[in-house]
């Protein structure tokens, strides 16, 4: 077994397994743009490789991509089947070499994933999950039935719910999670049950809700995977958040491992972007003055009226989202003392952070409500 990380491995252990096929190579994409991934796929078709792209039907922003990519590959001789509409998603993302290799990646094959963004993928030669991804990659090119034979083979919405909760549930010690948004609640509530019983919890990413573990935003790089590391010894890797909508209604594909170099390399991974996403935390909001050991040179915090008055300058020209913005605003100026409802640079910088923050504040509710009513759409169609 081989972990990839990424930004580092970068996409040449993907570039090896294609070209070491001598027969057949078998590849679900969701988001591709990398040419030479494609230039790989189309030389192993040139050299003989029988090779199959199942395609997804559709991707948020992409589906015009999608099919310019099936024209490019039937002209390379690639074979081409697309993905059924029956579920939201169709989400995983694998490669099948000769059916004795398997890819199993939580990233897509894009520039912005392989070279910009958090990620891992596992190359296995693991006969039974080989067997698996080689049933269920048939019968989603055939748009049948699939049935999960093996529980360390994840794959939503068939087992992924209940293999991924008992998962949790086993944590005796210690789950080390990234994810970009932890929502669903019922996994939410195993999780403050498990920190209730004293299992130390860490979340890079997002929680919905308030957290009764600690949880930071990655720093420094974008978030685009879900692992999940339990009591130091074994680890899920896949592309399957603790969401409804991905947990229910999507197609994802993940793995539980046990290999103990790769679970210590996941470990040493998140330990390190911990330090770091802990360390900018720090940096961007220190302790208020009135916290126990607070510096006595530490900026004091401003009164209520002055708060006021710095939400009324910043909030103008944000009239529409009047509310969250100040509720914003009053907490960063309440930390960086009077000083902002002087200093026109100050006050500059903290209207682009509100901004941004406002946007992604509404980008995240609008995810949200369009995963719920997704998979509000997928249960009435079942």
């Amino acid at each position: 077994m081989k972990l990839i990380i990424e930004p580092a491995d970068g996409v040449a252990p993907l570039l090896a397994a294609i070209k070491s096929a001598k027969t057949s190579i078998e590849i679900a994409v969701f988001r591709f743009d990398r040419k030479d991934i494609e230039a790989a796929l189309t030389a192993a078709a040139e050299r003989g490789v029988k090779v199959t792209a199942l395609i997804a039907f559709a991707n948020r922003g992409g589906e015009r991509g999608l099919r310019k990519l099936e024209l490019r590959c039937l002209a390379a001789g690639i074979i081409i089947a697309r993905t059924s509409d029956d579920l939201i998603r169709y989400h995983g993302k694998y490669i099948l070499i000769d059916r004795r290799t398997l890819c199993v990646l939580s990233f897509n094959f894009t520039h912005l994933d392989i070279d910009h963004s958090r990620g891992f993928g596992i190359v296995t030669t693991h006969a039974p999950w080989v067997r698996e991804a080689t049933r269920l990659f048939r019968a989603d090119c055939t748009r049948t039935k699939y049935a999960p034979t093996a529980e360390t083979f994840v794959v939503s919405p068939p087992n992924s719910r209940k293999v991924l909760d008992t998962f949790l549930r086993r944590a005796k010690t210690q789950l080390l999670i990234y994810d970009p948004k932890i929502s669903d609640a019922a996994m939410l509530r195993l999780l403050q049950e498990r920190a209730k019983a004293g299992v130390e919890i860490k979340v890079i990413g997002s929680v919905a809700g308030r957290a009764q573990f600690d949880v930071h935003k990655l720093a420094g790089q974008r978030l685009h995977t879900r692992t999940i590391v339990r009591d130091r010894r074994q680890a899920f890797v896949g592309s399957q958040s603790l969401r409804a909508a991905e947990l229910d209604a999507r197609r994802e594909v993940g793995l539980i491992v046990r290999d103990a170099k790769a679970v210590k390399a996941l470990i040493d991974t998140f330990e390190s972007d911990w330090a770091s996403t802990a360390s900018a935390g720090a940096t961007k909001a220190p302790p208020p003055a009135s916290e126990p050991d607070a510096p006595v040179d530490e900026p004091q915090a401003v009164s209520e009226k002055d708060a006021e008055k710095a939400v009324q300058v910043l909030t103008k020209e944000l009239d529409p989202l009047a509310v969250s913005v100040k509720k914003a605003v009053r907490k960063a100026v309440a930390k960086a003392g009077e000083d902002v409802l002087h200093d026109p640079d100050v006050k500059d910088t903290m209207k682009k952070v509100v901004k941004k923050a406002v946007k992604e504040a509404v980008k995240e509710a609008v995810q949200d409500a369009q995963d719920a009513q997704e998979v509000k759409d997928a249960k009435g169609q079942a």
